[in-house]
């Protein structure tokens, strides 16, 4: 973990940092390449098991068990994928001819969007949340408004509801939409209450209501995110639009970066063509039995498979989001450069952690308060995130690491800036020592970080078998490589952060 500014990170010698790539590299290729012989050799037993799918290119394999991404490549072919187009035809046919039109245009686009895949039943849902956060912000008072909104989540979860809301529709992944929607949007509808609870009093009760309908139904952000606060997008939609890039610009802008989408898009297909890891991670029984390095490979394959799908699934929101001269949240940075809780949090997912800074933590005191009420704040942060996940054991446990994940790391940092400590390290080490040691900290704080995202995107009974199998049974032959691979990670990502921007 980093307990030095940027500007004061040593440098380390050129042949040293080579090292570290060649060896962070390399590890990945290899164990990639393990995984990737495993899944060949019970491709048979995975396709009876877990119904593997006719690979894009002839004589591959595609494995479908992640959720989250064969539901939303799915939705994409179907509809979500046209409506964005959509979207950026209207957004800029308004912004070229009727610019001061062009967010009410783009508020009844999103909301026709909506209405044409949720139905008007799944619209009304958001509407009547809507409509329930926004009287209660009327009253100003936060705790009430935190408390409505918090209750309308829970709806989610109550099973009649769940029952009547699925028998409007045909099939389980358009419920599913509709469910994932409302999640998404009751974090814009805290927003724009605690944002309303804080302003002083003012007039035009149905001008912001036309904003959080604009807020609520911008059709990029309103199915999956990324997430932006409702100060954020009403500042930011209220600039003018006069200065507006040329048309060759805004094109040439457009095809780098829906080029890099699909490159994106390509790795992702690629993982799982060559490497059945969804799959693998489903059945306890191969967890058991896969070699060291396979098993080191299936735990960095889920990480980066997560990462290069949400550079997909925020990327194309993004984009059309910049071209609307918006400002989105800064796309995932890469996992294997993360080499701390903290900078996870803070660089996976920039809009939910801005949204978790913004409306539980700085509001509970923060760091503002001493290190009681920090604990505190965090805590209610992560425990809040599992809530919002749907709250299961798997996602109490994984909260639990992060949050303990964070205060390790908060209390080291501390420990370690405190003069008396400060003065022992100056003393005994050299700078480029102590960049070693921090890394060598980093090291463990990315094992247990690693853990964590594995119990998160895999269960309670992934996290289960890593933690015995690397630990337990491997804490004298399967650990100690690890950790010096570890090592080599938290040095290029030292290296990378420390870079001048």
């Amino acid at each position: 973990m980093k307990s030095k500014s940027k500007a004061q990170l040593a440098p380390l010698p050129w042949a040293e940092i080579l090292a570290y790539w060649v060896l962070s590299f390399g590890s990945h290729l290899y164990s990639f390449y393990q995984l990737h012989r495993f899944s060949k050799e019970h491709e048979a037993g995975l396709e009876r098991a877990f119904q593997l799918e006719k690979g894009l290119v002839q004589g591959f394999k595609r494995d479908p068990s992640d959720f989250e991404w064969t539901f939303w490549t799915e939705w994409a072919k179907k509809s979500l994928l046209w409506t964005l187009v959509g979207h950026g035809v209207i957004s800029r046919l308004s912004s070229v001819f009727y610019p001061k039109f062009r967010v009410p245009a783009l508020t009844i686009y999103g909301f026709l969007a909506a209405s044409s895949v949720l139905g008007i039943k799944g619209v009304s849902v958001v509407l009547v949340h809507l409509g329930l956060s926004f009287s209660v912000a009327q009253l100003r008072k936060s705790a009430l408004s935190w408390a409505v909104n918090l209750l309308l989540l829970s709806t989610l979860h109550i099973q009649p509801l769940q029952e009547i809301q699925r028998g409007w529709y045909q099939t389980e992944e358009e419920y599913y939409l509709l469910l994932f929607s409302v999640a998404v949007c009751g974090l814009r509808f805290i927003s724009f209450s605690l944002e309303h609870c804080w302003a002083p009093a003012d007039r035009g009760g149905l001008v912001q209501l036309g904003w959080l309908l604009s807020y609520t139904f911008y059709h990029p952000f309103f199915y999956n995110g990324p997430i932006m606060t409702y100060q954020d997008y009403i500042e930011q939609m209220r600039r003018s639009s006069e200065e507006c890039d040329g048309d060759r610009a805004v094109f040439t802008y457009l095809m780098l970066r829906l080029g890099r989408i699909i490159l994106w898009w390509c790795i992702a297909e690629y993982l799982i063509h060559v490497m059945y890891m969804h799959s693998i991670q489903s059945n306890e029984t191969y967890l058991e039995i896969l070699p060291p390095w396979a098993l080191g490979g299936l735990a960095l394959a889920l990480v980066q498979f997560f990462f290069v799908k949400y550079l997909v699934l925020f990327g194309l929101p993004s984009t059309l989001a910049t071209l609307d001269k918006l400002v989105p949240p800064k796309l995932p940075r890469c996992v294997s450069i993360m080499y701390s809780f903290t900078g996870m949090w803070r660089h996976f997912d920039e809009g939910l952690y801005r949204w978790l800074i913004r409306y539980i933590y700085v509001p509970l005191g923060g760091s503002r308060h001493g290190c009681l009420y920090k604990a505190l704040s965090t805590g209610l942060a992560f425990g809040f995130v599992c809530l919002w996940h749907g709250g299961h054991d798997y996602l109490q446990y994984w909260a639990l690491m992060n949050w303990a994940g964070v205060l390790v790391e908060n209390g080291l940092k501390s420990l370690f800036a405190s003069s008396f400590i400060r003065s022992i390290v100056e003393q005994t080490f050299s700078a480029a020592m102590e960049r070693r040691c921090i890394a060598l900290l980093s090291a463990v704080s990315t094992a247990m970080l690693i853990l964590s995202n594995l119990v998160f995107l895999g269960g309670g009974h992934v996290g289960r078998i890593f933690w015995k199998r690397v630990f337990i049974q491997g804490w004298s032959t399967m650990a100690p490589p690890m950790l010096a691979f570890l090592y080599c990670f938290a040095q290029i990502g030292l290296e990378w952060t420390s870079r001048p921007p």
